[in-house]
């Protein structure tokens, strides 16, 4: 396919200047901005929450139980519990010192500040050596005041990962004696440790890769770094004003959503920088003046890159429906990226383009010729193909996808314990292998039961039928060697029931065991409460069931109305949205297989199926909107079916490109060592993948082309097969 054009040569004019001022200004500008917002990003990691409890809804029975445990404990903050457990002699020596070191640890000093543990430790916490039944480990719960631990360190550093770490080293002492420092404290505290990478390891990864990327698709030795260096200014701008919001408490971060945010920033960002590039290097074929071209190609780009980020935007805004803090707020996280990326790419990168010239392309510099290069090569000929088969491509393509998302019902998305949530092997998590070993599963992190006193005995009795239940106490006052008896606590007439489960507090098996302790409580006393971790990690599920229910459709909705007023069809966006669902539910089956067959992973988040869902439906749409934008563009001039082959040719290219840029930036995510992002890294670059080479390549352009003008419907386009535009002087070859 070839085309021949003639535009006239304009040369510079004092608009031509006024244009040139006006990109220096903004250059100028965006610098100063950068300035400002570049060291704040540098400190998102000391605003971030990663408590899963803290994300409950407060309408939640484990948030309710939580709110009322606290009236248990000997101070008026809530307490986060750190386990160590000792795998040694439990006779009478290994015990006194491991309670030495209970005495030892207060005094551990905490690395890079003036502090020590004590300084975390909950008001009248007692450290007791438990020794287990079969006289081979020793367990000590150190409570630690989650208050406390809220105030990040002198050097903006999280305060867990350190106190954590004092523990471990002053534990390693202990003489005789293998330890490890889990529970929830422990847990949380390697998790604060694998996110505090991502403003580091992540984002130097993910610059190295686009890098990479870029390089191999201009073959340029200057042009890759103007695109990359301008996504690192969105990112600094957006990670910028995340802290901002974050710091005054407006909006929740956690480690998940910081590290989304990057990759999500640098591959959005570079997907419309290759948008813009890549029309503005078509038009300097046409135009002598690279301020015309610029002109025309920023118009040319404008709209598409504005309705694929407002639909990105609005498919993370629909998180916003969501019960989960971590959720809802990952949607306006993501939404500052993106705006943010659409920003700079709008304005920064086309002044700095303007500015320097067409030397930039160098080595394959484009000269006025009114040639457009695009029109030949591999898209010409993928082109082709979908002209001259269009129904057999369809239908090859289609079937595939039907039979991969075939497997999607075979994911499993019911959780994963902590010992599954990590790709390696942290501390915390031998820990916990270790406290299963010695201990009731459950040991160190009950779930608690909150009732009436007058309840008390019906409570105990329904619990300890209960199945997974090894242990049911009444919560005491702490022992003290020495001291008094300890006595049951009542607050406000109630009481607190201590239930040891035969599983893992944070496990998927002990979850199944809550919705039937929480029947047996009710019929105890119809106002008792069930809490503690496995609870919080119940109610998350459920939640994420919830939300997956009200916001998949509501999503779908959303990004209907913008398609639909974007193309000026109804029967269009509901093929596009069609086949991108198809394409998401194939993602799903492949990811099935790779997580179950080569990964190994146990299973999946609650929320994976949600996050793949708005970012594969957001950004696959976003490749359909680039190329079917077009598509109408060219449909005007040359018909409906020759415009369906030029879009294909001219659009191929970038938008592979972009989407190969994307998918690499979400593929790092699988970098750090979480499971959930793993996973979530490896969906999204599959899907872009799938979608970019497959679904936008090859299924929609062959369904379009046999269905013809009517996926125009009802506009005026979908009315004639020809060109609306008659007086276009234009030329078209078939391949």
């Amino acid at each position: 396919m070839s085309e021949k054009t003639t535009h006239r040569s304009t040369k510079s004019s004092p608009k031509g200047r006024k244009i040139l001022w006006g990109a220096i200004a903004v250059i100028i500008a965006w610098f100063a901005i950068s300035g400002v917002a570049g060291p704040l990003f540098g400190k998102l990691s000391s605003v971030q929450q990663n408590d899963n409890a803290g994300f409950l809804p407060s309408s939640a029975e484990s948030t309710k139980a939580s709110e009322l445990a606290t009236k248990f404990t000997s101070q008026d903050t809530s307490i986060l519990p750190a386990l160590v457990i000792f795998t040694g002699p439990a006779d009478a020596d290994g015990v006194a010192a491991v309670g030495e070191f209970g005495i030892a640890v207060a005094s551990a000093p905490v690395p890079g500040t003036d502090e020590t543990v004590g300084d975390y430790l909950a008001e009248g916490a007692q450290l007791i050596p438990i020794p287990s039944q079969d006289g081979l480990a020793v367990l000590m719960s150190i409570p630690l005041d989650n208050d406390a631990l809220a105030t990040p360190l002198e050097n903006e550093k999280p305060a867990l990962p350190e106190v954590v770490k004092a523990i471990r080293a002053q534990a390693s002492e202990v003489p005789g004696f293998e330890s490890h420092v889990t529970g929830i404290g422990g847990i949380l505290a390697d998790l604060f440790d694998s996110f505090g990478s991502i403003d580091t390891d992540l984002l130097r990864t993910t610059l190295i890769v686009v890098a990479l990327i870029l390089i191999v698709v201009y073959r340029s030795p200057v042009l890759w770094i103007i695109p990359l260096f301008c996504s690192v200014i969105a990112l600094s701008l957006a990670g910028g004003v995340v802290y901002l919001l974050a710091k005054e408490g407006i909006l929740d971060l956690d480690g998940q959503s910081q590290g989304i945010l990057s990759v999500l920033v640098i591959g959005a960002a570079t997907d419309y920088a290759l948008l813009l590039i890549a029309r503005y290097r078509e038009e300097l074929h046409h135009y002598e003046s690279r301020i015309d071209a610029m002109v025309v190609a920023w118009k040319g780009v404008v709209e598409p890159i504005v309705a694929s980020g407002l639909t990105v935007i609005s498919g993370l805004l629909v998180l916003g429906l969501s019960d989960l803090k971590s959720v809802r707020s990952l949607g306006p996280v993501a939404a500052i990226g993106v705006l943010a990326a659409q920003l700079i790419m709008l304005s920064l990168l086309p002044a700095i383009l303007v500015l320097l010239g067409r030397w930039v392309f160098w080595p394959k510099r484009p000269i006025h010729d009114d040639v457009d290069e695009k029109l030949s090569g591999l898209w010409s000929k993928v082109a082709g193909l979908v002209g001259r088969k269009p129904r057999p491509t369809w239908i090859v393509t289609g079937l595939f996808l039907v039979i991969a998302m075939s497997f999607a019902t075979q994911l499993k998305t019911d959780g994963l314990a902590q010992t599954d949530a990590f790709t390696g092997n942290p501390d915390s998590v031998i820990g916990l292998e270790k406290l299963s070993e010695h201990f009731p599963a459950g040991s160190g992190d009950p779930t608690i039961v909150i009732g009436p006193e007058a309840d008390k005995d019906a409570l105990i009795a329904a619990m300890t039928d209960s199945q997974g239940v090894v242990e049911v106490k009444q919560t005491t006052t702490p022992f003290i060697p020495g001291g008094p008896e300890p006595t049951p606590v009542v607050v406000d007439g109630l009481v607190q029931i201590e239930v040891t489960l035969d599983k893992p507090a944070d496990s998927v098996e002990a979850q199944g065991y809550i919705p039937a302790i929480r029947e047996a409580a009710k019929g105890a006393s119809e106002t008792a409460l069930v809490g503690g971790t496995t609870a919080v990690n119940f109610d998350i599920q459920e939640t994420n069931k919830r939300d997956r229910n009200l916001i998949l459709p509501v999503a779908l909705l959303v990004i209907g109305v913008i398609l639909a007023a974007l193309l000026r069809s109804i029967f269009a966006p509901v093929l596009l949205i069609l086949t991108t669902v198809i394409s998401f539910g194939a993602t799903l089956g492949i990811s099935h297989l790779v997580f179950t067959h080569l990964f190994g992973f146990a299973g999946a988040d609650g929320g994976f199926v949600l996050f793949t869902f708005v970012f594969l439906v957001a950004l696959g749409i976003d490749y359909n909107i680039f190329l079917m934008t077009r598509v109408r563009e060219e449909a005007k001039k040359l018909g409906t079916r020759p415009g369906i082959l030029k879009g294909l040719t001219v659009t191929g290219g970038v938008i592979t490109s972009a989407g190969v840029v994307l998918a690499a930036t979400f593929a790092v995510l699988g970098t750090l060592p979480l499971v959930f992002l793993a996973e979530l890294g490896f969906a999204v670059a599959f899907g872009v993948l799938l979608d970019t080479i497959i679904v936008r390549s090859l299924l929609v352009p062959a369904l379009s082309y046999d269905i013809g003008a009517k996926i125009w419907w009802p506009s005026k386009l979908g009315k004639s097969e020809g060109p609306l535009q008659t007086d276009a002087k234009l030329e078209v070859e078939k391949v």
